[in-house]
């Protein structure tokens, strides 16, 4: 598990790394304020990349006595300082595009932009498909967090082509504009990655269809005859499950427990879950 998302942070480590070399060269050769807030925006990646390594590295830590159950809040965490982040770059870029507009430094326009932008779209491309694999496959918030970043990389690196390409054709002034719709771009993919760890960070419930698949796994257990105040909340990236099983009344305590203990590795068998907590209520 480990592995794969080790592997692939590094591969957006290395990516990010080669697209803000290239965009902040050429970007400050043409004097483009679209490329260059677009070169600025993978400088941010390489930072997020960075935290991402370190995030995962301590999600896997073992519980301890400080953290008791275990360190999967590093990676929400690092998300949300990563669309704080997005949004400060963000906000700086619409200030300076717009200072732009009125007076535009794009000049010297060759084909070299083009081809610049043409491989960001198709590398980000890449890399959101993969980002948005590993991240599903290993209930991975921080993961996730950087294949939407990808896709909105996207997005912001058409805009700037657009921007750039008009401005080729003798409108300088929408270097400018084209500066402030990747700016917002950067600013709402900020938020929706902060929208998506908050989530994972204040404890919210698992969804309808999990709940309904743990109910349907604790009722094939025997000697199960059902199931109320089935509670569920992230701890980290993962739940915690609370479920009281009813059972019945005369069976002894040895039975009983076992019963529970069956309820806890069934549930904990879910890829999504973390810990199980089980009370059992004699009927």
């Amino acid at each position: 598990m480990v592995t794969k998302k080790f592997s692939a942070s590094i591969f957006g480590l290395v990516s990010n790394s080669f697209l803000f070399i290239i965009k902040m060269i050429v970007g400050v050769s043409i004097g483009s304020i679209a490329l260059i807030s677009d070169a600025f925006n993978s400088l941010m990646d390489i930072v997020a990349s960075i935290a991402t390594i370190y995030s995962i590295k301590v999600s896997q830590q073992e519980a301890d006595k400080d953290h008791q159950f275990g360190h999967q809040a590093a990676e929400p965490i690092t998300g949300l300082l990563y669309a704080i982040l997005a949004g400060v770059v963000g906000f700086n870029f619409i200030k300076e595009s717009i200072s732009r507009l009125a007076n535009p430094t794009v000049q010297n326009i060759d084909w070299l932009p083009f081809i610049v932008i043409l491989i960001t779209i198709v590398l980000k491309t890449t890399m959101f498909k993969h980002f948005r694999r590993i991240g599903h496959e290993q209930q991975s918030p921080v993961i996730l967090a950087s294949s939407i970043d990808s896709i909105n990389d996207v997005v912001a690196s058409s805009f700037a082509l657009i921007a750039i390409g008009i401005s080729y054709f003798g409108y300088p002034i929408f270097d400018g504009i084209g500066g402030i719709f990747v700016s917002i771009i950067i600013i709402k993919g900020g938020y929706e990655i902060a929208r998506d760890n908050i989530k994972y960070l204040m404890g919210h419930a698992a969804d309808e269809k999990l709940l309904a698949d743990i109910v349907q796994r604790t009722l094939k257990i025997e000697h199960v005859k059902g199931v109320n105040d089935l509670r569920s909340h992230y701890q980290g990236n993962l739940f915690h499950i609370e479920i009281h099983v009813e059972v019945d009344k005369d069976l002894d305590t040895k039975t009983s427990h076992d019963i529970g203990k069956a309820v806890q590795r069934e549930i904990e068998s879910i890829k999504e879950v973390n810990k199980v907590f089980v009370h059992i209520d004699p009927v």
